[in-house]
């Protein structure tokens, strides 16, 4: 059953072909997370992509010239919002503000492929690690700006980074704050591809539709197991691959996939 759209403070989401499209639309801020009600918004995507199993992927972009320039530097600068009152007061705040969005994005039971249409700074930066996948526009930066502020990346992104592109190259963008442009992004295994700036969302959809086309179930089950294989112990990994296989070989998806197979033709998938 298809479940309607959740509502959005900052945001637009788009559902087609099984394909979730979350754009933040806050260009006027260039779309920081901090102040803007974008963070409950990818919060609440994700809740409502997990329960709707109409939606196999999703991709987040960003409206405008910037994918997300991560803290409000106005609110810092003034100590309003998240970065007002005192050091526990602080504490709170992140605790319960930015610091759900990783926690929400561990928990997203789809592929997320990141569309980096411009310059993804600070958390903007580490929201891009949480997805499974980025592509970036020629317009695409990425920045662990944080110390240039005097702060630390205080919404996971020194957890994030290093898992992506090794801890070296993690600690040589944290240290020093420096921009890196989509050439060099891609080199690092920050990003999957660059493309034309006009060509981004057409390559997104691209790599969503492939990823859509399989076996719904299936999808989310190898999500659930790369994510698990990096907290779990070889032994006790396999023996959940086991239960997710058995339960996979008794789905009728399973069934349709042979029978495409065979027939050479595409699968029609129930999610069942």
């Amino acid at each position: 059953m298809t479940m309607g759209l959740p509502p959005m403070r900052a945001a637009r989401i788009v559902l087609q072909e099984r394909i979730a499209v979350f754009t933040m639309d806050r260009d006027d801020v260039r779309n920081e997370l901090t102040g803007s009600g974008l963070a409950d918004d990818i919060c609440d995507a994700i809740q409502w992509a997990n329960q709707n199993l109409d939606v196999s992927v999703m991709i987040i972009t960003g409206a405008g010239t910037a994918f997300s320039a991560g803290g409000n530097i106005k609110d810092m600068l003034d100590s309003r919002g998240l970065f007002d009152g005192s050091v526990s007061d602080i504490e709170r705040s992140y605790r319960n503000g930015i610091q759900k969005v990783p926690l929400a994005m561990m928990e997203a039971e789809i592929p997320i492929i990141a569309a980096v249409n411009g310059p993804a700074i600070g958390a903007g930066c580490d929201l891009t690690c949480m997805c499974d996948l980025r592509i970036a526009s020629e317009h695409a930066l990425w920045g662990e700006t944080f110390i240039n502020l005097g702060i630390i990346p205080g919404d996971g992104g020194a957890w994030l980074l290093q898992r992506l592109i090794g801890y070296q190259k993690a600690v040589e963008m944290a240290f020093t704050g420096r921009l890196v442009r989509a050439p060099e992004a891609v080199d690092m295994g920050l990003a999957l591809k660059m493309v034309p700036h006009e060509n981004l969302m057409g390559e997104a959809m691209t790599l969503a539709r492939e990823i859509a086309a399989k076996p719904p179930q299936s999808v989310r089950y190898t999500k659930k197991l790369l994510r698990q294989a990096q907290r779990m112990e070889l032994k006790e990994f396999l023996d959940l691959c086991a239960v997710y296989q058995g339960m996979s070989h008794k789905s009728a998806d399973h069934r349709e996939a042979l029978q495409a197979f065979v027939e050479k033709r595409q699968g029609q998938y129930k999610g069942c």
